[in-house]
């Protein structure tokens, strides 16, 4: 039996390594200062998986056993028992729209690999340009043109369980972002673990997710006498915990609760919950919060599985509050042959 003792320490250990680790990584404690605005790349920070998005956006410590944890946690895609596809598709809000893909295969004693496309699109954007306004200023004028701004992410993924405890995954991706004529690339790359630590179902998990370096978005201006910002990457580091419930062998109900803290480089340190309820591993209802944001609150979402011959389907979807902002409505389509 793993004692309570071993818990508590393993879980103390973890607190210990993120804070050491996210201390290191910004040089000030996260409390004497504000960090809104500080990087780009802001897509990045979107994960489609309605499964995920249902449980308050805390999957760290989460494994469905499906390529999505390329979006998550990478070291999740361990569970992939052959081949998994999931299709998501987003509509964010000021009627933004996201849409991913993601794909892996399991190769046995060789681990699990993964690729995966993520597309933002922006939509239509009137553009407005500055005209002199005699000697006081400039006046903004609707010119009539439209202009389009839009994302990409592709990624290559691998994951393998080192023990039947403890398994490890990661991604590397390149994107690239447009707005207008301008555009800017660059690369980054994800980190993630899972251990079980042999009491009951209880596990523990890191991700650190879009290491990468600076870019920028032009470069020399005639006009500015200046070169653009760099840009910088949103890092974001997250620890969690999860356990199953109701999951006595024979029994067709499973309750698991999740929790996790996130610190990014560009916000406030942030808090997820959130509490899944599965029948007969066909019908699923999730729930969450999210705790320290301006906006962002309640989420909820269902799900069902359904056999299409040898192929294992499913279908999810989640809401996601955006109070002010209204909300953001996700789908995932998936299959498991």
């Amino acid at each position: 039996m793993y004692s309570m003792k071993k818990i508590f320490q393993s879980a103390f250990t973890l607190f210990l390594f993120l804070t050491t680790f996210v201390q290191a990584q910004s040089g000030i404690s996260p409390a004497n200062i504000e960090r809104a605005g500080q990087s780009g790349w802001q897509f990045l920070k979107i994960n489609g998986d309605a499964r995920q998005a249902a449980l308050g956006g805390a999957y760290t410590a989460i494994s469905n056993g499906d390529a999505s944890a390329i979006f998550g946690n990478p070291a999740a895609l361990s569970d992939v028992k052959n081949i998994d596809v999931q299709v998501n598709a987003l509509q964010w809000i000021a009627d933004i729209n996201h849409q991913s893909i993601a794909v892996a295969f399991n190769l046995k004693e060789f681990g699990v690999v993964g690729a995966s496309l993520a597309m933002l699109n922006y939509g239509d954007i009137p553009e407005t340009i500055n005209e002199p306004l005699g000697t006081s200023g400039t006046i903004p004028i609707v010119t009539g043109k439209m202009f389009t701004a839009n994302d990409i992410a592709a990624g290559l993924s691998y994951a393998k369980k080192i023990t039947d405890k403890l398994s490890v995954g990661g991604n590397i991706r390149w994107m690239q972002q447009k707005i207008a004529e301008l555009s800017m690339r660059n690369w980054s790359l994800d980190f993630g673990t899972i251990y079980y630590t042999g009491f009951r179902s209880l596990r523990i998990a890191i991700t650190a997710r879009n290491f990468g370096p600076d870019s920028r978005f032009g470069g020399w201006s005639e006009e500015f006498q200046t070169e653009s910002d760099n840009v910088r990457m949103p890092l974001d580091f997250r620890a969690g915990m999860a356990m199953d419930f109701l999951d006595e062998e024979g029994s067709p109900h499973l309750l698991t609760v999740v929790a996790e803290g996130d610190h990014p480089n560009d916000g406030r340190e942030k808090f997820h919950l959130g509490v899944g309820y599965v029948f007969d591993r066909t019908f699923f209802v999730r729930g969450g919060y999210k705790f320290n944001y301006d906006v962002q609150r309640f989420t909820f979402g269902a799900g069902v599985t359904y056999p299409i011959g040898n192929i294992i389907g499913t279908i999810n979807y989640a809401y996601v509050d955006f109070g002010e902002l209204t909300q953001a409505h996700m789908f995932s389509l998936g299959f498991s042959f």
